[in-house]
């Protein structure tokens, strides 16, 4: 039987992002600065440790010494992120203009499906935005429909870690803490390449984003 620690570090060694929405026991564990250093001690073996972003608001692992190897991971998983960007953040746009909100979306923030498919089904725009949405790699939907499209998004969404179904008998959603990871890459890409990708998706810009 695994101790509450070794789950913890198993969920990390998985690539899972751990915050609040996601694991709330998980991350109280992880916000406790004793229990990080043992979480810290048992990984160095294998060259990882435990990374915060966000301020601690979401917690997952990282390596601790970069060799070639180790480079050659972090920089395909950075591409992957980067690849990822342009769909991840039209949706979020999509969202907050069907949802008419102010607010990029952050963590806790809980969408329900049936009111953006609603609203998108009465806005040829909306509609428009989210049929582009829907035929990215990422998102991969075959469906002409609204109903199938928006569902196929969040399937995935919930499987890359953005969002939580709470519960299954509900089309409600809630976005976990891996958006802010998302911010910060995108802030970073902002500060390196002069993308001002944050801006627009804090203003729900319909532009092209890359």
């Amino acid at each position: 039987m695994k101790t509450e620690l070794g789950q913890v570090m198993e969920q990390l060694l998985q690539g899972q992002f751990i915050c609040r929405i996601s694991d709330e026991q998980s991350w109280t564990l992880l916000s406790s600065e004793d229990k990080r250093q043992q979480l810290n001690d048992m990984l160095r073996p294998l060259n990882r440790s435990v990374a915060t972003a966000a301020a601690g608001t979401v917690f997952f692992c990282s390596y601790q010494d970069l060799g070639d190897n180790e480079r050659k991971v972090i920089g395909s998983q950075f591409n992957d992120t980067v690849a990822a960007l342009q769909p991840l953040v039209n949706w979020m746009v999509l969202v907050q203009e069907a949802a008419s909100g102010d607010e990029p979306l952050s963590e806790g923030v809980r969408i329900r499906l049936n009111e953006i498919q609603t609203t998108v089904e009465d806005v040829p725009a909306l509609r428009e935005q989210l049929e582009k949405i829907s035929r990215y790699r990422l998102f991969n939907s075959a469906s002409a429909a609204v109903d199938g499209q928006l569902k196929q998004i969040f399937k995935r969404l919930v499987e890359m870690g953005y969002l939580i179904r709470p519960n299954i008998e509900k089309q409600i959603y809630q976005v976990t803490g891996k958006i802010e990871y998302l911010y910060e890459v995108i802030r970073f890409i902002d500060e390196t390449e002069s993308l001002a990708l944050e801006q627009k998706a804090e203003s729900g810009s319909q532009e092209s984003l890359l």
